[in-house]
């Protein structure tokens, strides 16, 4: 009777399977890490972003908020206080350079915006790409396991005069297994990938729709200078 356990199984499939195996196994711890990594990071950023928006709205005097902002963060901004810092001190710096051009600070400030925007945006998206690789890598690496796993059954059974199941037993079991292995590895990166991905979506939404808002006030701001 064939009874082995699936440690039985790793040990007993041919190098080759096994290191496939192996491969799996890193890519399935690693996704899960940079899962739960990515998950606090954004967790983190949708609550800086909710924190920041409430204080921001609730300010009286923007030159205060800046200056109480730039002293609570001591230098290391990062999301809506990176952006809002950055629009803030280039509208500033050219107003005391004397531009007096509505359209020139705006475009000015719009640029420093955008600028730390994107910095904010490969911050918040790094790594996402490589639960995607594992999406998509995997199954295939899984099913290479499986390719070598079926050749080793046929070689078993080529090795015996008669076809018998434990002849072909072993090679079909270290096949399945990788097949499984890279399912293992494969669906929880894809379901993390899509949420993760919708979820900065959501907090980058939130850093656009506050820049307009923002560029907006400033607006105000530099036509009532040039009155």
């Amino acid at each position: 009777m064939y009874d082995h356990s699936m440690l039985d199984l790793v040990l007993m499939a041919t190098p080759l399977v096994q290191a496939v195996m192996a491969i799996l196994v890193f890519m399935s711890v690693s996704a899960w890490a940079v899962a739960i990594a990515k998950s606090y990071q954004i967790r983190k950023a949708k609550r800086d972003t909710e924190l920041f928006l409430e204080q921001f709205w609730e300010a009286e005097d923007l030159a205060k908020f800046y200056k109480d902002l730039s002293f609570s963060t001591e230098g290391d901004s990062k999301g809506l206080n990176a952006i809002f810092e950055a629009g803030f001190q280039e509208f500033v710096r050219l107003k005391n350079q004397g531009v007096q051009d509505a359209n020139d600070l705006m475009n000015a400030t719009h640029r420093s915006m955008r600028i730390v925007f994107n910095k904010q945006s490969e911050r918040l998206e790094n790594r996402l790409s490589y639960l995607a690789t594992i999406g998509s890598s995997a199954p295939y690496i899984g099913l290479f396991g499986t390719v070598i796993g079926v050749m080793h059954a046929f070689q078993g059974l080529s090795e015996n005069t008669t076809a018998t199941l434990s002849a072909v037993a072993p090679g079909i079991a270290e096949a399945l297994l990788a097949t499984g292995m890279g399912l293992f590895a494969a669906i929880p990166a894809v379901i993390f990938y899509n949420s993760l991905s919708t979820k900065a979506d959501k907090v980058l939404s939130n850093y656009e729709r506050f820049a307009e808002e923002f560029l907006s006030i400033l607006q105000r701001q530099a036509h009532l200078v040039n009155k």
